[in-house]
């Protein structure tokens, strides 16, 4: 079972929002409506994540659109992983991650850009950032598509 995170779909709802209109500034188009009924039990249950398979279908195609338009791999084209490293230094997924990646389910892949991004570890979010922002094509993440790294904590 995969988890979608709430931030994904806020994420999703803006992009349906920004995509699809309201006509009167009152009515929402249908993948909104969908994906809001999901976001309302989430935050009234104080759910953080939505199951990926029992997701209402409208909602879970809803998603799934938005999804298609996200950047599938979160790789920089440097892999330490090759060479022997248990967690890649590029971009932060583990070994089994990065092999197991093609049978990932979307929501399974949204978790591990979520745990990558939030760890804020791996040289595409430090050494490399300015590469992996610069960068175009469906593996590179435009920035605003992360939420804000943690802060930094006192040791």
């Amino acid at each position: 079972m995969a988890g979608i995170h709430i931030h994904d779909i806020e994420l999703a709802i803006n992009w349906w929002r920004e995509r699809s209109p309201s006509p009167d500034g009152v009515t929402a188009c249908p993948e909104v409506r969908a994906l809001a009924e999901v976001y309302a039990y989430m935050v009234y249950y104080r759910e953080h994540e939505a199951d990926e398979d029992s997701m209402p279908a409208k909602a879970h195609d809803a998603w799934l659109a938005w999804y298609a338009k996200t950047p599938d791999a979160p790789c920089i084209a440097i892999c330490s992983t090759a060479q022997g490293d248990a967690v890649c230094k590029g971009c932060g997924r583990t070994e089994d991650e990065v092999q197991d990646w093609p049978m990932l389910s979307p929501g399974e892949k949204r978790l591990v850009w979520r745990r990558i991004t939030l760890e804020a570890k791996a040289w595409r979010f430090n050494r490399y950032a300015e590469r992996a922002r610069a960068s175009s094509g469906i593996d590179h993440p435009a920035a605003e598509t992360f939420p804000p790294p943690p802060p930094e904590r006192a040791a």
